[in-house]
Order: C-alpha cells, then structure tokens, then sequence
C-alpha cells in the first residue's frame, strides 16, 4: 500500500546563504586591488604579519629581562634589611666580647633574645623538639641511646631546627631513645 502525501519538492540550484554573521573582532580581508598583482599582495600582508610578529617577540623579550631585573632588586632588598639587623647582633656581640667577665653571661642572654626576635620577624620560628616524637619530616636521627623515656622520642636536641613559615630550612638534629634495655629484658 502506497500512500502519496500530494507534495512534491521541487529542486532549485539557489545560491548557499551562510550561517554564521562574521564577528565584529575579525578584521574583513582587503581584497587585492585589480592594480596589485595576488602574490604582490601576498607579500605585503606576509610583510605586515612578520613586522607585528618580531615586535610582539621584541616586546616579550624586554618584558621578561624587566620582570627578572626587577625580581633581583626585590630579593636583594629583602637580603639588605635582613643583614641591617643580623648586623645589630654582630654589634652586640662585639660590645659582649669587650665587657668584662661578670656581666659576659648576661649580655651572650640579651644577644641571644635580639637574634631571637629578629628571626621571629622573618618568619623563621625554631622547631621544637625535645620530649617529642621522633619526627622525620621536622628531626634528623643522629643517634640512638638507651633511656628511660619510650623509644621514639627525642632525649637530646644537638642542633635546633628552624622553619620558615611553613616550611622547615633546617631539620632538628637529635638523639633519639631506643628505650631502656634493662625494662625490655625484665619484662
């Protein structure tokens, strides 16, 4: 069974309209003039491209050796403020070496506090350690004694460490108990 819709479509070779309207960032491409010749006009928008193209790479080139010129200046004033008041304490322990024996142990305290304080400043805060779990991301194991606290934790700081802000720069050199053998064997 057959079923005629009584529409027929008739072909027409009409011209293709375009679906998309050209954006108004693009920039319409000059058609060449009937005068230029199409490889002359080539060459000219070849030329006008590779011009733009070296002074954006020009441009880059200079803003990169400003951005690190200027990156240096930063560190190195950030390193001068820091010298200025590491130099207090060198001044200080200039006047504790001239002073005389009585009052030496007093002024070695006062130094130790003002170091303190400017480390403080910085951000660099010191890692505490002792009576603590062995920690290997903030202690470094440089020996292991017996004692009578439990094994794992830290009996003797030989070097503090320190952490900036977050981040530790120098790990806590320490001793580490094994625990007490003589406990181990009774038990």
């Amino acid at each position: 069974m057959e079923i005629e819709t009584g529409c027929t479509m008739e072909y027409q070779d009409n011209e293709a309209i375009p679906d998309e309207k050209p954006s108004a960032l693009e920039k319409p491409e000059p058609s060449p003039s009937p005068q230029i010749a199409e490889p002359e006009w080539q060459r000219k928008r070849y030329d006008e491209l590779n011009d733009r193209f070296l002074r954006l790479a020009a441009d880059f080139d200079n803003f990169r050796k400003r951005t690190v010129h200027e990156q240096e200046n930063i560190t190195r004033r950030a390193n001068e403020r820091f010298a200025v008041d590491i130099l207090e304490v060198a001044d200080n322990l200039e006047r504790a070496l001239n002073a005389d024996d009585g009052h030496l142990r007093e002024g070695v305290e006062q130094i130790r506090r003002l170091l303190a304080e400017i480390l403080e400043r910085y951000g660099i805060m010191p890692v505490e350690a002792l009576k603590t779990m062995f920690n290997p991301s903030e202690h470094e194991a440089v020996a292991h004694i017996l004692s009578d606290e439990t094994e794992g934790t830290v009996v003797d700081v030989v070097s503090r460490g320190y952490r900036m802000y977050e981040k530790i720069i120098r790990y806590a050199k320490v001793a580490v108990s094994k625990g007490n053998s003589e406990k181990q064997t009774e038990e």
